[in-house]
């Protein structure tokens, strides 16, 4: 059985270590309040584009055909949109959406896509990549706690080269999309091409009257629209990893609290042993005289 000088030790240290994960935990709770607030105020534009494009894609009104509205028929090459967080201590929550896209990665290899490229977004996720040899053609980290749009542009926009040049035939953004405080529900999803029956037909046909012409107006509706899709999936990553790290961070102080425990029992056992050892040695010697 260990000293219990040494036992004294391994309590501090745990308690160290409590208190950096208590820190810890108060900070992700202050932080999960903000990410979902901007989570949620993103969500009704989102949506609201979303549903556009999908009134968009059954419209028949035009003779203008966008490219990220025709399917194409044989899907040589994927583009990957892989949103990821920058530092872990976060539970399970990047390694449940690595895990799904390395199965989406070997069902669309096993469907006869040649190559497939990566936008890294999130440094778990670049390195990730990098170490399985993934082709990243893209990358953005460093994001910090609020999602900005100027930063994400650019990456995505080598994606959207990538489609119209006809490098890839479909791009998906993969995320962790925020359900409530407890659950994060890792998701692939299509971006492009948009097509009725991923985004769903709507209820109505719709009209529209275009101006200044249909394809001005077609060409900025639809970069916005996947603009929106990646900044919206962003944010819910954000709002999932500040929630999973406050769980993460709650369960280890819960569990030092416990070794705590366990330790100073252990300590108080050492310390009536070494007494009791000593009134016996009192006791014999006492009788020996």
């Amino acid at each position: 059985m260990a000293g219990g000088k040494e036992i004294r030790t391994k309590i501090k240290s745990v308690q160290n270590t409590r208190k950096i994960t208590k820190a810890m935990e108060m900070v992700a709770a202050s932080k999960r309040r903000k990410a979902q607030e901007k989570m949620r105020q993103a969500r009704p534009y989102a949506e609201k584009v979303r549903r556009l494009a999908a009134n968009l894609s059954h419209a028949n009104q035009t003779d203008y055909r966008h490219p990220f509205l025709e399917a194409r028929s044989e899907v040589k090459g994927i583009g990957l949109v892989l949103v990821t967080t920058d530092k872990g201590l976060c539970g399970g929550m990047n390694t449940n959406i690595l895990r799904v896209v390395v199965n989406s990665m070997r069902k669309w290899q096993d469907e006869g896509a040649a190559q497939i490229a990566v936008t890294a977004v999130g440094a778990k996720g670049l390195s990730f990549m990098q170490r399985m040899g993934a082709n990243v053609v893209s990358r953005v980290t460093q994001i910090g706690d609020t999602p900005h749009l100027e930063k994400l542009i650019g990456p995505v926009k080598v994606m959207i080269d990538k489609y119209l040049a006809g490098e890839i035939d479909r791009v998906y953004v993969a995320y962790t999309r925020f359900v409530n405080t407890m659950r994060q529900e890792p998701v692939v999803e299509q971006l492009l091409p948009l097509s009725g029956e991923i985004m769903g037909a709507p209820s109505h046909t719709w009209d529209y009257f275009y101006e200044p012409n249909p394809q001005t107006v077609i060409d900025e509706l639809l970069l916005r629209y996947v603009e929106a899709l990646v900044y919206q999936a962003v944010a819910e990553n954000m709002a999932s990893e500040q929630s999973a790290r406050m769980v993460a961070m709650k369960a280890a102080s819960d569990n030092a609290g416990n070794v705590i425990k366990e330790l100073q029992l252990v300590y108080n056992k050492t310390r009536q042993a070494a007494i009791t050892t000593e009134i016996s040695e009192i006791v014999s010697g006492a009788a020996a005289v």
